[in-house]
């Protein structure tokens, strides 16, 4: 039954889901001549409901844009990867038992139409816009794109080439303009949330190939099989999601997270926050606090796709193989400091 919407005129979409519990809600993103408007939010129940909504919403044409926020539950994992998975890394270990809070994430990567409708709109009283962002900063679009059987553009492909420093000004910008709290996830977050339950090298199992991520894939990761490799970003939610309903968590474009980068998991917060330290040289030998990647991408091998994989880059790099996603919080951003 529908609900009625907040007073200040923004409302949820809740999507439920088996078991009947709230599953997530849909921001809508409305380019507006003074920037993106609030949404107005209807509440579904029942099991069908969200496929009801995506198949209204399709066929509909010039629909506001949205963003699908996901429930990830609370609840307890072994972050990192046991000694005997293959291509296992020392920085991946030890593992540790963590305790998580329960946030909503986005179902996929932000998309290079999602991030035009933040970035194109204008500052109002009010808000602080920080660094400048660019309205087309993705290499896979336009002549340098080979599109897909059925893709028109590449509007729902990820967003990439925006460095940790562009994708927190979006959540900085995002959280503003809706009135709610968006940030990058904590490393732990995103494992948690990759894993959703699973223990394996992957959610989908102890193999990977190219139907089921988009990586190097006429690499294998251990005895498993090879195939395409196809050398470009792929509509984000093309593949099989997790138990949780997220997409892309393996391949695509590496995803920032909030955390700097530490050699190992010694020390490392035991409630899911950020690993952040605030005074210099704490982080490790590094003369630069790097920051974390998850995730693999189109162009890393099928190891590097692994649930458990670290990567790292500078906060100010930004490169055609590397997007984000958010999550949102009750309260505040989760940082460890």
């Amino acid at each position: 039954m529908p609900i009625s919407s907040a007073s200040d005129g923004r409302s949820v979409t809740f999507l439920l889901r088996q078991p009947r519990q709230t599953q997530g809600f849909r921001e809508a993103l409305r380019l507006t001549p003074s920037g993106v408007s609030p949404f107005e939010t209807t509440v579904d129940e029942g099991e069908d409901s969200f496929d009801k909504f995506m198949a209204e919403e399709l066929a509909v044409p010039n629909q506001p844009l949205s963003l699908t926020m996901l429930w990830i539950p609370p609840g307890r994992f072994w972050m990192g990867s046991p000694p005997t998975e293959p291509e296992r890394d020392d920085s991946e270990g030890p593992m540790h038992l963590l305790q998580m809070q329960g946030f909503f994430m986005s179902q996929t990567p932000i998309t290079q139409a999602q991030w035009r409708q933040v970035v194109r709109s204008n500052e109002r009283s009010g808000e602080r816009w920080g660094r400048e962002l660019y309205t087309k900063p993705s290499r896979f679009q336009g002549e340098n794109s080979g599109l897909f059987p059925g893709e028109a553009n590449t509007d729902n492909r990820p967003v990439e080439q925006v460095s940790w420093l562009d994708a927190m000004e979006f959540c900085s910008r995002l959280s503003q303009r809706i009135g709610r709290t968006y940030t990058l996830p904590s490393e732990a977050q995103w494992e948690y949330a990759c894993r959703a339950g699973t223990t394996t090298p992957f959610h989908f199992g102890d193999m990977i190939s190219p139907e089921l991520a988009n990586y190097v894939g006429n690499h294998a990761y251990a005895d498993g099989p090879t195939g395409t490799y196809r050398k470009q970003t792929t509509p984000v939610g093309l593949f099989p999601a997790n138990a949780w309903g997220l997409q892309d968590m393996h391949g695509n474009v590496w995803e920032w997270c909030l955390d700097e980068w530490h050699e190992s998991y010694e020390g490392a917060p035991s409630d899911g926050q950020a690993w952040v330290d605030v005074a210099e040289g704490e982080k490790s030998k590094e003369s630069v606090k790097t920051r974390l990647l998850r995730g693999g991408s189109w162009g890393g091998d099928p190891g590097r796709c692994r649930s458990a994989y670290r990567g790292r880059s500078r906060p100010d790099d930004a490169n055609d193989d590397v997007g984000f996603r958010v999550v949102s919080l009750t309260q505040g951003p989760s940082l460890n400091s």
